[in-house]
């Protein structure tokens, strides 16, 4: 396949025609050229129809001119290598000059290759500056040793290069001659300190960008987690409401319950007795008669005693029968008020609902003192036919009666006067 471009290969630059490398030739003093099937690239901008011939080029038009689009004609101007025109030299030198050496076998590649030589000061500053030998010397070398600015600027223009940390190498038969500085000392300490000053400006501007991101990073953070406390709030709120209505819906059944027993027990009298039966719909409630007259007809109070009082004194006799032990007595009713809220809370659950009587643990805490085990069974706890647990069927669980004994324990923990009146 004939050639489309000239390789420099000191450079690596692709050239259109011999005139272009006889002018980078006189540019550069690169004389190593060989012909390539590499085309050059044309990157035509959509806007203005400037043509670019390379990303670098692309890159510098998008930040002066804003135009980002480009059209890719390279395959439509790629054209072979005419290598019969006459390649002269338009310097002001003589006209002996060493003529360009274009190989079109590509056979310089074998030639033995080195490091370019450049200006050692130079060097030595731009590793001052922090760049590594081999940026140094390849920014060096590709911007024509030409100054220190012009080899920054490269560096800045070539940073993505992958190739950027790599040692350039040219080959040995190539004019290699390092260039003459071209400013005096004190004008290079003062490019040194402007390109330090513009590089310590970018820098901070850099960092008070990265801090402008954190800040908003955090306000996003902070809100989220405001967001996710004020929905977690809202869901523990729902789940208390939830909870008590359900014990209340619980407490109504309870009392359902109790008035259906009663209507029973009733009934079953009646029947014994061989009283006609009443329609509980038709029947109406007899007023009931007043307390004193109660009294004066039967000659005693018939206040009956509800379980809520049995479990008081149940609890006043347990403090009384250990007044001496108060630290004891108050980790009794802990424990007791614990096995009414596991209960209460988790009614399906049987670990909550049995109790291992030779356990260790119950026996010092509530079952080594009188009235510890009479309380359980007020609640409903029952013992099993061997006598090794208590045990509270989940039939017989009644939330009511659970809610009852946990405000009289609730009590004898936090008055220090339970028991003693």
């Amino acid at each position: 396949m004939a050639g489309v471009s000239l390789k420099c290969g000191d450079c690596g630059a692709l050239l259109k025609s011999v005139e272009e490398a006889q002018e980078h030739a006189e540019l550069t003093s690169h004389s190593n050229f060989s012909e390539s099937t590499e085309p050059v690239l044309n990157l035509v901008c959509s806007s203005c129809r400037k043509p670019c011939r390379s990303k670098t080029e692309t890159d510098l038009h998008t930040k002066r001119t804003g135009h980002t689009e480009f059209v890719d004609k390279t395959s439509e101007t790629a054209k072979p290598i005419n290598l019969e025109s006459p390649i002269s030299n338009t310097g002001s030198g003589a006209g002996d000059a060493a003529p360009m050496d274009v190989d079109a076998s590509g056979s310089g590649a074998s030639e033995e290759m080195v490091v370019p030589e450049v200006d050692k000061k130079v060097i030595e500053e731009l590793e001052g500056m922090g760049f590594s030998t081999a940026r140094a010397t390849r920014a060096l070398h590709y911007s024509g040793n030409a100054n220190l600015e012009a080899a920054v600027n490269w560096i800045v223009e070539h940073e993505n290069d992958p190739d950027i940390d790599e040692m350039p190498m040219v080959p040995a038969s190539a004019k290699n001659e390092p260039p003459k500085p071209s400013l005096t000392e004190e004008e290079k300490k003062q490019k040194f300190l402007e390109l330090r000053e513009r590089a310590r400006k970018k820098k901070e501007e850099e960092e008070k960008k990265l801090e402008r991101e954190r800040e908003k990073e955090r306000i996003r953070i902070g809100k989220e987690l405001l967001e996710a406390k004020r929905i977690e709030e809202d869901n523990e709120r729902k789940r208390i409401i939830a909870l008590r209505k359900a014990e209340k819906e619980e407490e109504k059944r309870a009392l359902d319950r109790i008035r259906l027993k009663l209507e029973e027990d009733k009934a079953e009298r009646r029947r014994k007795l061989g009283l006609p039966e009443v329609d509980p719909a038709s029947s109406k409630p007899a007023p009931k008669p007043s307390e004193p007259t109660l009294e004066k007809k039967m000659g005693l109070p018939v206040k009956a005693v509800t379980k809520a009082e049995k479990m008081r004194e149940c609890l006043r006799s347990l403090k009384k029968n250990h007044q001496d032990d108060d630290a004891r007595v108050k980790k009794a009713f802990q424990t007791l008020f614990t096995y009414a809220g596991n209960v209460v809370k988790n009614p399906d659950e049987e670990k909550f609902r049995k109790i291992r009587l030779t356990n260790q643990a119950f026996q010092d805490r509530v079952g080594g003192l009188k009235g510890g085990i009479e309380f359980l069974e007020l609640c409903g706890f029952e013992k099993s036919e061997d006598g090794e647990f208590l045990f509270m069927p989940r039939n017989k669980v009644d939330i009511a009666v659970m809610n009852s004994a946990g405000k009289e324990l609730q009590s004898a923990i936090e008055n220090p006067h339970f028991g003693i009146l």
